[in-house]
């Protein structure tokens, strides 16, 4: 079995703080993309469409996808159980987790895929007006959380969950998009404080 990885990307760090929580260590693999080895014929033949990360098992099955990925760790090993117990919550991270990757994370990625120098070989062609009109977007997801958050210790309820993760790698990936976290959201600063001292968020 074999994890192709890649730095500080986003998705890659979903899987590698979902594993952290789960207490698993997987041979890795690195792959820059901000080299292209992402576009390499060799990774190309693992993934079509030259994303990452992805799990190569040992028969020489690949599976692809972050949450994908995790879903298939979650099997083989149910505790903690980060995709919930019981149809009722695991529904309710399902949903949560969905919310925080279409509306969160895929956000602040378009934001830094179309406005970032650094970025300019991974999205051809950059559109800086989809960048700019994803910006918005976000800061609205980041309210409906913070009311959420108000509620609640974690984003899906009171245990710590995939959805967590999902948003905790958004958070950081503001940074680099150069969005600023709004200082009124108290619960998402206080969640996020949280959250990033798990020895998990070091992945």
């Amino acid at each position: 079995m074999k994890l192709y990885d890649s730095g500080r990307a986003p998705n890659p760090r979903r899987v590698r703080i979902f594993l952290a929580e789960k207490g698993l260590t997987v041979p890795t693999e690195q792959v820059d993309m901000m080299a292209g080895q992402q576009r390499t014929a060799e990774y190309t033949a693992i993934n079509p469409l030259q994303r990452m990360p992805a799990l190569v098992l040992d028969d020489g099955t690949v599976i692809t996808e972050s949450i994908a990925i995790c879903r298939y760790f979650e099997a083989l090993h149910p505790e903690p159980a980060l995709f919930g117990k019981g149809a009722l919550q695991q529904a309710v991270v399902e949903m949560w987790n969905r919310r925080c990757d279409l509306n969160f994370l895929l956000g602040v990625a378009q934001v830094f895929r179309h406005l970032h120098p650094a970025a300019a070989t991974l999205e051809v062609p950059q559109v800086a007006a989809w960048g700019e009109a994803n910006r918005p977007k976000v800061l609205d997801i980041l309210t409906v959380l913070d009311a959420q958050l108000g509620k609640h210790q974690f984003i899906a309820g009171d245990t710590f969950s995939v959805a967590d993760i999902t948003a905790m790698v958004a958070v950081d990936f503001m940074k680099p998009a150069k969005i600023d976290m709004p200082t009124h959201l108290n619960n998402v600063r206080r969640w996020h404080g949280e959250v990033s001292a798990r020895p998990s968020a070091k992945a």
